[in-house]
């Protein structure tokens, strides 16, 4: 059951400046009538809870390409940015707070998970493997990981294991036929200066720009880290990493290789491909020497895996001295592209101009040589811009 408070909440939270969907009813339009269309839109909202349908234009998506760079043909270089009818999100936000309460009450997300959960995030799921590494080299045991790579993992949901999964979750049977209508008749268009493409049905994958689709995706494949035996996991949305320690590097990577079989079979249950290219092993060493050259680790399909001394994973740069030097380095980089003068010009106005200027017809008859004062500040911002 969905509360009216609840309604008028997500509706006066809604930023006026979000794209309309394929409805164009516009988010500002429902943010402005807020208090007056909360009620009927409770009554449509509960209406689809119990007669476990969802309107068919909720699940129509426009789809955007945007341009990352490269050759303008080339559809691998544009990054699809979906949008969905502003009322969809708005029922699917309060679903998802409802079906998250739950998970998080039943503690069904497994503790090696973190991805889109409350208290959970990139930087604390980075410490608790980073810990984990850690405590190892300072046994002077050996440590290898595979940081595993998906393909199009979002995409590659099979609606009918999931709706498994919540149901040995002991979702309902009406919250079943709901999830199960949820996932059916979804279409999405490409809209591109300003034309529309025609329909093509989406028969697979959680929906992109969705709000529930997270969440879903996390269910599905929580189960994984079961999977993993004597090696260590921590699986984060669709960022995967296999980890296991020991003084004898044979058999970490032994142990590696058969708990890195396990995994691929667990994903592969899940209709979900390995990249094998993008992943990557990696031996951490910062104080034992390394071999030349480390047993393979190997897919399934028998492909070697390469192993690299640097990876970015969850946003950091790892390298296998945990020494952070490549990191440091990015955002070294990363900083001074953003110092640049219109960067320092927009600060300087937005800071120090609107404190000069309030009330500077009032104190412009201060004596030359207090003004004199405002003037080497104001030379100083100048300096600051121009390098001077």
């Amino acid at each position: 059951q969905i509360q009216i408070a609840d309604v008028l909440k997500e509706l006066q939270n809604l930023d006026p400046y979000k794209s309309a969907g394929l409805d164009n009813l516009d988010p500002l339009f429902l943010k402005l009538s807020a208090a007056i269309v909360a009620t009927p839109i409770t009554s449509l909202l509960n209406l689809s809870l119990v007669s476990s349908e969802i309107p068919k234009d909720w699940k129509a998506a426009a789809v955007i390409p945007l341009f990352k760079g490269g050759d303008t043909l080339d559809p691998n270089c544009y990054r699809p940015i979906s949008i969905l009818p502003c009322l969809s999100k708005v029922f699917e936000s309060l679903v998802n707070k409802q079906i998250i309460d739950h998970f998080e009450s039943h503690r069904t997300f497994s503790a090696v998970q973190s991805g889109f959960r409350a208290g959970h995030g990139c930087t604390s799921a980075t410490l608790k493997v980073l810990n984990d590494i850690i405590t190892a080299i300072d046994k002077r045991h050996y440590c290898a990981a595979v940081f595993i790579d998906l393909a199009k993992a979002f995409d590659s949901v099979n609606h009918h294991i999931l709706i498994g999964r919540l149901n040995s979750l002991g979702f309902s049977n009406d919250c079943l036929a709901w999830f199960t209508n949820y996932f059916a008749d979804r279409v999405q268009c490409v809209k591109s200066e300003g034309l529309l493409s025609g329909p093509l049905a989406v028969s697979m994958g959680v929906p992109q720009g969705s709000i529930l689709g997270p969440t879903l995706f996390s269910v599905y494949i929580n189960d994984v880290a079961l999977a993993a035996g004597d090696s260590l996991i921590h699986l984060y949305a669709d960022d995967t990493i296999l980890y296991t320690s020991g003084p004898s590097l044979d058999t970490v990577l032994t142990n590696l290789q058969t708990s890195f079989n396990a995994i691929q079979h667990s994903f592969r249950g899940l209709q979900l491909l390995l990249n094998a290219s993008k992943t990557k092993c990696m031996l951490f060493n910062r104080s034992l020497p390394a071999p030349a050259r480390p047993t393979s680790i190997t897919t399934l399909d028998g492909s070697d895996l390469e192993y690299v001394d640097n990876y970015k994973y969850l946003g950091v740069w790892l390298d296998c001295k945990l020494s952070f030097q490549t990191h440091i380095k990015h955002l070294q980089s990363k900083i001074k592209s953003r110092i640049t003068h219109a960067a320092k010009l927009a600060l300087v106005k937005l800071t120090i101009l609107p404190i000069l200027d309030f009330g500077d017809v009032i104190y412009k008859t201060a004596s030359n040589t207090l003004l004199s004062k405002l003037d080497a500040v104001y030379h100083s911002a100048i300096r600051f811009v121009t390098k001077a």
